[in-house]
């Protein structure tokens, strides 16, 4: 590891997405937050993906129990499905990660993760680990399990395979080996110059009932996590249906339940519980030196907490900050410090935050910053200083008069772009290049700026940290914080993702340059073997802060040969080189995401014929299917309903759905007479991929078939093609086992079988030690025209650039003349 600051370290411990800039201080969260103070306990929750988690039992073991808890997640879903917009791969990742760190301010865990990618479906552990490199991830879970210290862990899955899922199992079996591993010196012992090893009481396994599935026994141990909490007016079947309900790029709104509802629980390693979760841990003041007078002291003040005037609990609350700050226990000591400061400022009446007077700054500017304080009791509490990395504002102990709001201005440097940490550098399939392991853990960057606020409040200097943020008033959404952004001084934005080349035909790629600050420079190309590019270099001069400008290179191929090459952007601004782009990823159920992306394109030089022109395209879960073709020449229209159902479809030499359409889209049940009698009528209809959940027709095809989980997750895996005459392998374009090759993530996904004869089936493939499969891709005549379903993986493939999977695409949208049944 390399070495930081250990103050640093702790001092960001763990830091969390922002909803809001400062903690609730309604009377429910302060008598919340007085149970949890008289409480010392901790447990971990381990799983695979965002969506895993059993949020009723997290959200009872953080608000019922009041203890510690977190979920450490292997992966941040990059390899999911979006049911909600087009974003895949790290981008997908970007938005679960938020939407974990949403559910999380719901049922009030905390969220970690491991450099683990998420590279699609795994059918067993042997194969993700071996991607993923145990070893590295394991080392991230002893870190995350050293520094939270769980007195009792669970994992939502066993190691017997009952999950499902390579990623689900291989989440357990590091679990299991993570428990001993964090108590004993000898592994990963770069880490203990920053932590000590670590063992937890017991390691348990949630067993769950899903389905047809039921893990459950009547002699294993539970909890019932279905109790209603009258200080929150829910129960935590309500609380885990919000949580959960933040997943909505995977379509998991959940119904709030309510009333008795137990967890099972199977002891893995270390005592099994009898009677409580945590059987043999004490989870009282009494589990630190002194501890039991401080405990003491917390259950006084609790009971004398006047609901009508909770300033008058701030006298004892300070008294007792100065001993609980010098407790031997770093630990403890460092988590009660942080819960008590925050108690003393809600009974204080006391609200600060601190913004930035724009949305975005540019690295080396100087930053703008507005703290605003009230103190809405009383005029008791005084502001000795504002800090931001290290720029002081000393206040000299002003009084802040009551409920008078007071507004300091500041400045700071922009000195790091606000790129996430794990997306620093390229990565490989499995695990993301983390530059500091111990960055590990953080669900974002833990050194964003910050503003730290000194108050003296009954004579004793208190300290608190707000994150940086942007805010501003939406017409619509009223008053949204945003996170700040820090970019580069110019970013440049490729038009296309791929430039696809069949000829040697010269194109011109298009750059979007953006200054966000005062810049001359220039960008120029990395020449690269193949390629002739022209001009080397474009020069700029006199930008200003928010100028945009657009430049064109033209890049031809130097011969015929096939060939992928990476094509990448360097812009010089003000003396200094970046390679970034720009990309913002807006939703309202999450907080804004910026990152930047390497400036470069793919260029694919193949050998490529297309057939027809005009392609209907009807939406789905959204995929970027329409881009991908418009590169090689199709003149591609997105199908309103309208369009379907009241125009002549004839028109389109092909119609395609997007992924998953017949899961999402609920009118294809009243347009899909309107497309059977278009392929009846000539028409070449493409259905790509549906889940077998949720159908909205009973019959996708003119003839029957059924929709199956089953799948190929082999991106190599070798493809028998079951008749090389068939029409959509031979036109336009001859596909041969060279069209296989360099594959993305996976073959294909949820098949098809109980295949009607009318259907052929063209391909068969197969993950090693399974039965040949069948069910990737099934063609039917129909009257005049021609069905296809296809299982294969295109929309991952077309926006990779992937050559052969653009062939067969064109050959499944191009159907041959005179084509008969």
């Amino acid at each position: 590891m390399k070495r930081i600051n250990l103050i640093t370290i702790f001092l960001h411990l763990f830091t969390f997405a922002m909803a809001q800039t400062s903690p609730p201080t309604d009377l429910g969260s302060i008598q919340q937050n007085f149970k949890k103070l008289n409480t010392l306990g901790s447990v971990l929750y381990i799983a695979a993906h965002p969506d895993d988690e059993n949020t009723r039992l997290l959200a009872y073991l953080a608000q019922e129990k009041h203890y510690r808890t977190g979920y450490l997640s292997c992966t941040r879903g990059d390899g999911g499905q979006n049911l909600i917009g087009n974003e895949q791969s790290e981008l997908l990742g970007l938005i679960r990660t938020q939407e974990l760190l949403a559910a999380r301010r719901v049922d009030g865990a905390e969220q970690f993760f491991t450099r683990a990618n998420d590279f699609g479906f795994s059918k067993g552990p042997e194969e993700t680990l071996k991607i993923w490199d145990k070893e590295k991830v394991l080392g991230d879970m002893v870190w995350v399990i050293r520094k939270f210290r769980p007195d009792v862990m669970i994992c939502r899955f066993p190691t017997t395979g009952e999950g499902g899922h390579g990623h689900h199992t291989s989440s357990a079996i590091l679990a299991q080996e993570a428990f001993t591993a964090a108590a004993d010196p000898s592994r990963y012992p770069e880490q203990l110059k920053y932590v000590k090893p670590w063992q937890a009481k017991r390691l348990l396994w949630n067993t769950y009932s899903f389905g047809s599935i039921n893990t459950t026994a009547a002699d294993q141990f539970k909890i019932d996590v279905g109790v209603y909490n009258p200080i929150l007016g829910k129960g935590y079947g309500e609380i885990a249906a919000e949580s959960r309900s933040n997943h909505k790029t995977q379509g998991f709104g959940s119904s709030k339940q309510r009333g008795e509802f137990f967890e099972y629980f199977k002891t893995i390693l270390g005592d099994a519980p009898q009677n409580d979760l945590m059987d043999g841990v004490v989870t009282s003041w009494n589990r630190v030196k002194d501890g039991e007078s401080i405990g003491s002291a917390i259950g006084i003040i609790s009971r004398d907490f006047n609901a009508g005037a909770p300033e008058k609990s701030v006298p004892a609350l300070v008294a007792l900050l100065s001993r609980v700050e010098k407790i031997s226990d770093t630990y403890w000591r460092t988590q009660k410090t942080k819960e008590l400061s925050n108690l003393i400022a809600a009974c204080s009446g006391l609200w600060f935050e601190a913004y930035t007077v724009e949305p975005t700054y540019a690295l080396g500017d100087k930053i703008q910053v507005r703290s605003q304080v009230v103190n809405r009791y009383s005029n008791r509490v005084k502001i000795n200083g504002i800090s931001c990395q290290g720029n002081i504002s000393n206040l000299n102990s002003k009084v802040i008069p009551a409920n008078q709001l007071q507004t300091f201005e500041q400045t700071c440097s922009a000195d790091k772009i606000t790129q996430p940490y794990w997306l620093q550098t390229p990565h490989e399939i499995g695990a993301y290049n983390i530059p500091d392991d111990t960055l590990a853990g953080n669900p974002e960057n833990p050194d964003l700026p910050q503003v730290e606020f000194e108050f003296i409040i009954e004579g004793k200097p208190v300290r608190f940290e707000r994150r940086l943020v942007y805010k501003y008033v939406d017409p619509v959404r009223g008053e949204v914080y945003q996170p700040l952004e820090i970019t580069p001084p110019v970013t440049a934005n490729i038009e296309n993702q791929d430039y696809i080349f069949n000829s040697q035909q010269a194109q011109t790629v298009l750059i979007k340059l953006k200054s966000f600050t005062s810049s001359s420079g220039s960008i120029s190309i990395k020449p690269i073997p193949g390629w002739k590019i022209s001009p080397e270099k474009i020069d700029f001069t006199g930008k200003e802060k928010n100028d945009e400008w657009t430049v064109a290179f033209t890049v031809a191929p130097t011969d015929s040969k096939p060939r992928t090459s990476n094509l990448q952007f360097v812009i010089t601004a003000n003396g200094a080189p970046f390679s970034m782009g720009l990309r913002r990823i807006r939703y309202d159920h999450v907080p804004a995401i910026t990152l930047f992306p390497q400036a470069e394109t793919r260029l694919v030089n193949l050998d490529l014929k297309i057939a027809g022109k005009k392609i209907g395209y009807i939406a789905g879960a959204g995929d970027l299917m329409p881009e991908a073709l418009h590169q090689v020449g199709y003149d591609v229209k997105q199908l309103s309903e309208n369009e379907i159902m009241n125009t002549d479809l004839s028109a389109y030499d092909a119609i395609i759905t997007g992924v998953r359409a017949y899961n999402v889209n609920e009118r294809l049940a009243y347009e899909q007479s309107r497309l059977m009698d278009y392929v009846k009528n000539g028409g070449n209809l493409l259905v790509q991929y549906n889940n077998n959940s949720g159908l909205v027709v009973k019959q996708i095809g003119p003839y029957p078939f059924k929709v199956v989980n089953q799948r190929v997750t082999d991106e190599n895996a070798g493809i028998t093609i079951l008749d090389k005459q068939d029409a959509v392998l031979n036109y336009p374009n001859k596909i041969t086992q060279d069209d296989f090759k360099g594959w993305i993530q996976e073959r294909g996904l949820y098949f098809v079988s109980d295949i009607d004869p009318q259907y052929k089936a063209v391909l068969q493939m197969n993950d090693p030690g399974e039965q040949p499969n069948n069910g990737a891709l099934i063609v039917a005549n129909y009257g005049k025209g021609r069905f296809v379903y296809t299982s294969l993986a295109f929309f991952r493939e077309l926006p990779a650039g992937v050559p052969g999977a653009y062939r067969l695409f064109v050959n499944l949208l191009s159907k041959p003349k005179g084509l008969q049944p």
